[in-house]
């Protein structure tokens, strides 16, 4: 199913950027003709530059990840070490460009709080962080390979899928694909990816198993009044801008990897960027966004199930309560960006 879906969906990507580069003068004059109809400064023309980039980098990516597999022996060894590294640097570069020029054309400042890169050195890390939309992912992803040098191994919905360039690399790299709902054993699937972390990697999961709106808050409260649980729905009523975290994938993860320690991210700009309407109204320009990072240690991590959900409550109403104190700020005409 998933070959059959990129054998669609990657001529198609190929064939709209195609389309996007010949019409590229209508665009453009088109969004700039725009661009004084709507909030913030050349906002559809910026976007739409954006647009062009990402639609660019996803087409030559299919072409190098078509090369890799010829090179591979037809794809004999592409879960070789070898090859494994080559993606990593692959998706390394790739979203350093992307990253470097959504910051430069949206003038973001990102301001980084919390351990230093260098605090975990030779140390697994388990990544739980905070989920409000795409943007987050495609930044924490980026953080963790490009300042803190680490092989992030990602839990994704498999929604995400649908892109062919993120398909492939699902495929050819440590990641899981889930769909919460569906049935299937997910806290086995976390374990098996959890297992056997070394010193340069990081697991990467969402504990609110989605991005965030109130209508999800809203049915992650009567779940879990649903079966029972009263008291996690009293603590979850209390949060504002996060779910409920499902704590099934966390607990999995910390019995897969007992050696490695625990991150939690927060961040603050990315919110609520869900659709292609979210991004035309709310996507950021002109601001100071914040991700705040805080490490656990191992050994301060509770050892019994119902200690570690109830530890995990206590993370997430604390990364509530940052959220609520540390909102995006707008960044005066000469402001300079930190990274």
């Amino acid at each position: 199913m998933s070959i059959l879906r990129r054998a669609v969906t990657a001529p198609l990507v190929v064939l709209l950027t195609v389309l996007v580069w010949v019409s590229l003068p209508l665009w453009l004059i088109g969004a700039a003709a725009l661009s004084p109809f709507v909030p913030g400064r050349w906002r559809a023309l910026r976007l739409t530059w954006l647009l062009v980039v990402a639609l660019t980098v996803e087409t030559l990516l299919l072409a190098v990840l078509l090369g890799m597999w010829l090179a591979s022996g037809f794809g004999a060894r592409l879960r070789s070490a070898y090859w494994e590294g080559v993606h990593y640097d692959l998706v390394q570069g790739t979203m350093w460009v992307l990253f470097s020029e959504a910051r430069r054309v949206l003038r973001l400042s990102i301001e980084t709080q919390g351990p230093a890169p260098d605090a975990h050195p030779g140390v697994p890390l388990l990544v739980c962080c905070r989920h409000a939309g795409p943007g987050d992912s495609f930044t924490l992803v980026h953080a963790l390979m490009d300042w803190y040098d680490r092989e992030p191994r990602v839990v994704l919905k498999d929604t995400l899928a649908w892109d062919p360039v993120v398909g492939t690399l699902l495929r050819r790299l440590p990641a899981r694909a889930i769909s919460p709902g569906s049935g299937e054993d997910l806290e086995t699937q976390i374990a098996e990816l959890a297992t056997g972390l070394d010193r340069d990697d990081a697991f990467v999961i969402f504990p609110e198993g989605g991005n965030f709106t109130q209508a999800r808050r809203d049915r992650a409260i009567e779940r879990l009044d649903g079966l029972g649980l009263h008291a996690m729905a009293r603590r979850a009523e209390t949060m504002i801008h996060v779910l409920a975290p499902r704590p099934g994938g966390v607990l999995a993860a910390l019995d897969a990897a007992p050696e490695a320690d625990v991150v939690m991210v927060a961040h603050t700009g990315l919110d609520h960027l869900l659709t292609i309407g979210d991004l035309w109204r709310e996507l950021p320009m002109d601001k100071r966004l914040v991700m705040r990072w805080w490490q656990v240690p191992r050994e301060e991590i509770p050892a019994g199930r119902e200690e570690r959900i109830a530890w995990l409550y206590d993370w997430w109403q604390r990364i509530d309560d940052w959220v609520e104190q540390h909102r995006p700020e707008e960044m005066s005409s000469g402001r300079a960006a930190r990274r």
